[in-house]
Parts: structure tokens; sequence; C-alpha cells
């Protein structure tokens, strides 16, 4: 009896994983590349692209962007796209187009969690320039100016209803 009462209990662990778990949370910083065509003739479509990784600002230290879960660089005809879990410092791309030929860009900066960079194709190589219009931290000075003209307006806006309440108050 006393075995049949630890087979039982032991039966429903037999049923787990051995393996291990990993969970996967949080939001990832992405990067987003668009590109533009200086190169004439027919559009250019990409066709394979590689992203790599630096610390040093010459990418002396680059190395690849690893496919791993989420992160990874992948690339469709007229854009590519990359998440990780982190990225370093600096970047730059490879990419081989449907002209037959690969196209090194030049090394740029990380431009926020969540970056849009627009990509020139030329016609030995790419020029990669972080978008204008985002604010993530390619202009960071902007959102700075954003945020001094918002506490200027809230300061004029509390400046005002002090002034009329004073002169309310003056009038009784």
């Amino acid at each position: 009896m006393k075995k049949l009462l630890f087979l039982l209990l032991i039966f429903p662990f037999v049923w787990l994983p051995f393996g291990a778990v990993s969970a996967d949370t949080g939001p990832k910083p992405g990067m987003e590349f668009e590109f533009s065509q200086e190169v004439a003739g027919d559009p250019l479509t990409v066709l394979d692209g590689v992203q790599y990784e630096c610390s040093q600002p010459d990418c002396s230290d680059a190395s690849l962007l690893e496919d791993a879960g989420p992160q990874g660089f992948r690339c469709y005809e007229t854009s590519c796209s990359s998440v990780a879990y982190g990225y370093s410092d600096y970047h730059y791309i490879e990419l081989t187009f449907s002209d037959g030929k690969t196209r090194q860009s030049n090394i740029f900066k990380t431009a926020g969690f969540n970056s849009s960079y627009k990509a020139t194709i030329r016609e030995g190589d790419l020029l990669v320039e972080p978008r204008l219009l985002n604010l993530n931290a390619t202009q960071p000075y902007l959102v700075f100016l954003f945020s001094c003209l918002c506490c200027l307006g809230f300061l004029g806006i509390v400046a005002l209803g002090v002034f009329l309440l004073v002169r309310f108050l003056r009038k009784k």
C-alpha cells in the first residue's frame, strides 16, 4: 500500500519537463531602415544583409548582430529592421542588392530605443542617417526645447490665473 501511494505521488512529476524554461519579457530596442536610391536605373531591391555591432567609434571591434530568439537583422525588398536585447553604441550594415553588388554603410550611432534611419543607396556604398523626425534621441535638444516650452506655457497659464484672481479680488 505504501508503494502504491508513493507511486501515485511521484507519477505527476514524471511528466514535468526536465529542460530549462525561459521567458522573454519586456520591449526590445529596434532599428528601422528605409531606402532611397541615388543609383541610376531600375529600383534596387535588398537580397540579403547583416548588421555589425561595435563598441569602438572606428568599429575595429565589429561583430555580427546574432540571431537569438527575437533578436536579429531582417531585410525585405525595400526595407530592413533589427531587434536586439541591447545594442552597442556604433553600427554599420552590409547589404547585397539586386544589381549583384554588396554595399557597406558608414558607421552610425544608436539614435534611440526605437531608431529610424534613412539609408541612401549610392554607387559604391550606403549612407545611413538618422531620420530627422525621430525624436527618440536623434535630436535630444529638440526634446529638451519642447519640454521647456511646455513648462513655460504652464507657468504662463498659472501667472495669467493669478493675475485674473488678483484683479477680481481688487474689484470687490
